[in-house]
């Protein structure tokens, strides 16, 4: 499906795009294979233009700091834009990613080592859950 899809990519750049890459959601998601998680983090990457790319580690850790509610990734990036400024949507996304793999691992969070367990959701659940809150 990816080779099929790349293929059918590289077909409409080079006929309706004339080998350039559009700079647009709406045309960057037309594109055979390419999703929002795609598209934004072109436009974040490639264009430098305004985005929140919503991945695993963005969906879960977002989650589980209380950032958003929500689980369907296109209502995570809408919940997102509400709080991230516009030119720190693409750096958030990738520390995200980073934190994701260095500290808030899934199935094993590092919560005592984060910088972030102040005003985490997870982190003040699982106080008041063991009895350490001291609130």
């Amino acid at each position: 499906n990816k080779a099929k899809n790349i293929v059918a990519c590289a077909k409409v750049l080079i006929d309706k795009y004339n080998g350039i890459v559009p700079d647009t959601m709406e045309e960057l998601i037309s594109l055979p294979g390419v999703g929002r998680k795609i598209a934004n983090l072109m436009l974040g990457d490639v264009f430098g233009k305004p985005c929140i790319v919503v991945d695993t580690h963005c969906k879960r850790i977002t989650n589980l700091l209380g950032l958003t509610k929500n689980t369907d990734p296109t209502k995570i990036e809408m919940d997102l834009r509400k709080i991230i400024p516009p030119e720190y949507g693409a750096l958030f996304c990738h520390q995200i990613v980073e934190h994701g793999r260095a500290i808030c691992i899934a199935r094993r969070p590092k919560c005592s080592e984060c910088g972030m367990n102040e005003v985490c959701d997870y982190y003040k659940k699982g106080l008041k859950k063991s009895g350490k809150d001291k609130t």
